[in-house]
C-alpha cells in the first residue's frame, strides 16, 4: 500500500454471475466454496498456508454466520487459520481486499486469501411484525379458550410477507430506494431516458463481445449444482437490446415519469469472486508471479441521496494523492449498479459548480474517455450481486490491463447508504 509494504495480488478467480431465480442453486457459500477451489487448487502452496480468509457479503443465510469461516473450512484452509466476514453493502467484496491488503501492508500477514459472495436469490422473505405479535400470542395460550381467541384475532394482513431484498436495496435513514436515489442524479444533471439505455446497450454489446472474444477466460471458473447441471458464463446478457426494446419499459421506482428501468439498472444476481494477495516476502517464497500490486485505495462518505456519486469522492483523493488526471489511468471500471448513476459520476467530474462545491478542487477533473471504461460490459449487464462486485471489478481491472499490456487500472463503485470505495492497482 502507499503507507506500508507492498501488496501483491498474485491471482484470482469469480463464479459465473447468474440472473437470480428465487431461490437460486447455490447459496452464498457454495458460491464461495467452487469459485475458490480452482484458484487455491493451482497454487504453488497448501491452502493451510493461508494466514487468514476474509469475506464479504451482505445478506448470508442464517446458517452461514461468519461465513467467511464457513468458506475456509470447507476451502480446507485448516482450522488454524482465522477467517472473517465483513461488510459495507455494495462494497463489501472490495473492503475484504482492502482489509486483507491493510494486514499485509503493515506485517500482520503475509498470504491472504479476499473477496467477496452473494447469492441474492436467497434473500429471505419474512413474516411481519404483525404475524410475529400473533404467533408470540399463540405459543402463550394454554387452554383451548384461550387458543380460539387468539385466533380470532389473525388477520390476512398479517400474512402478507416482507421481502427482505427490497428491504435491503431501501435506505432506512433517508427513507428512498437505491433506484430513487438515480432518479435524483440524473434530475439534478440532465441525463435523459434515452442516455441511460443507450448506456445499457453498450454494457450489453460490450459483455457479448467479451464472451464471444473469451476476454473472461482467465478468471471464470465453471460451477455445478447438486442435479449436475453446470454454469460457465454470465447469463445476464441480453443481445439485440434495442432503443426501441428498451423505450417500452416503465419505470419501476418513480412511477409514472421516471427514467430508471429493469432494462437500465444493474440485475439482481447471484456471484463470488476471490482474490489472492500477498506480500513481497510470500512472493519471494513461494516463487508467486504477481500480476498487479495494489497502490492505493480510498473511502468517501456522501449524501444518502445521491450514493451513486460515490465513485467520484472515492477515487478523485486518490488521483490526487498520485498526482494522475483522470485520464492518466489507463482504465476505469465504474460498477454499473445504474446507468443513469455511473453517467451522472462523469457528469460530476465535468461540472464545475460539483467539483469546487462538493469535491473541493479548484476546477473540474474534465472528461473521462469512456473507451477506456468498462470495456468488457458491467453490472446492468452481467449482475451486481452486492458482496461480490467490489471484488470482481478489481479481479477484471487486472485482466483488461494484461490483455492490452496497460499499466493502471482504477475500480471504484457506489455504496448503499452512500459511501463510495476506490482502489488504484497496477501490472506487475
Amino acid at each position: 500500500m502507499h503507507n506500508g509494504r507492498p501488496v501483491y495480488i498474485v491471482d484470482g478467480s469469480r463464479s459465473p454471475f447468474l440472473k437470480a431465480a428465487a431461490p437460486g442453486p447455490f447459496a452464498a457459500a457454495d458460491l464461495a466454496l467452487q469459485a475458490g477451489r480452482p484458484l487455491l487448487a493451482r497454487q504453488p502452496f497448501e491452502p493451510d498456508a493461508l494466514d487468514e480468509v476474509i469475506l464479504g457479503c451482505v445478506g448470508p443465510e442464517t446458517d452461514e454466520a461468519n461465513i467467511g469461516r464457513i468458506v475456509s473450512l470447507r476451502l480446507g484452509c485448516g482450522e488454524s487459520t482465522p477467517a472473517w466476514t465483513v461488510a459495507r453493502n455494495c462494497a463489501s467484496g472490495m473492503q475484504a481486499l482492502d482489509s486483507a491488503a491493510t494486514n499485509i501492508a503493515f506485517g500482520r500477514s503475509e498470504l491472504v486469501l479476499a473477496g467477496g459472495t452473494e447469492s441474492m436469490s436467497h434473500a429471505p422473505v419474512l413474516f411481519s411484525s404483525k404475524f410475529v405479535t400473533w404467533l408470540s400470542d399463540w405459543s402463550r395460550a394454554k387452554t383451548v379458550g384461550r387458543k380460539l381467541a387468539v385466533l380470532s384475532k389473525l388477520k390476512p394482513s398479517s400474512l402478507t410477507p416482507v421481502i427482505g431484498l427490497l428491504k435491503g436495496l431501501k435506505d432506512p435513514v433517508v427513507g428512498l430506494s437505491m433506484g430513487q436515489t438515480t432518479e435524483k442524479i440524473a434530475w439534478n444533471f440532465g441525463i435523459t431516458r434515452e442516455q441511460m439505455d443507450l448506456f445499457a446497450i453498450r454494457s450489453h454489446d460490450r459483455l457479448a463481445a467479451a464472451t464471444d472474444n473469451g476476454h473472461f477466460a482467465s478468471e471464470l471458473v465453471p460451477i455445478y449444482d447438486t442435479a449436475g447441471n453446470s454454469y460457465t458464463e454470465d447469463n445476464g446478457l441480453r443481445r439485440g437490446s434495442t432503443l426501441e426494446k428498451l423505450a417500452k419499459l416503465q419505470p419501476v421506482f418513480d412511477r409514472p415519469t421516471g427514467m430508471v428501468t429493469a432494462g437500465n439498472s444493474a440485475q439482481i444476481t447471484d456471484g463470488c469472486a476471490w482474490l489472492l494477495l500477498a506480500s513481497e516476502d510470500a512472493v519471494k517464497k513461494y516463487d508467486l508471479k504477481p500480476r498487479g500490486q495494489l497502490l492505493d485505495s480510498n473511502w468517501a462518505g456522501l449524501d444518502p441521496t445521491q450514493m451513486g456519486l460515490g465513485p467520484v469522492h472515492a477515487s478523485t483523493p486518490v488521483l490526487t494523492r498520485h498526482n494522475l488526471g483522470l485520464n492518466d489511468v489507463d482504465y476505469w471500471e465504474i460498477n454499473e449498479a445504474f446507468a443513469g448513476q455511473v453517467l451522472g459520476c462523469l457528469a460530476a467530474w465535468e461540472s464545475e459548480d460539483y467539483c469546487k462545491t462538493e469535491l473541493g478542487l479548484d476546477q473540474p477533473m474534465g472528461t473521462l474517455d469512456q473507451e477506456n471504461l468498462n470495456l468488457d460490459g458491467g453490472g446492468i449487464s452481467m449482475g451486481h450481486p452486492v458482496g461480490a462486485s467490489g471484488a470482481r471489478i478489481v479481479l477484471h481491472a487486472l485482466t483488461v490491463l494484461e490483455r492490452n499490456q496497460w499499466n493502471k487500472a482504477m475500480a471504484t463503485l457506489c455504496i448503499g447508504g452512500g459511501q463510495g470505495g476506490a482502489m488504484l492497482v497496477a501490472r506487475v
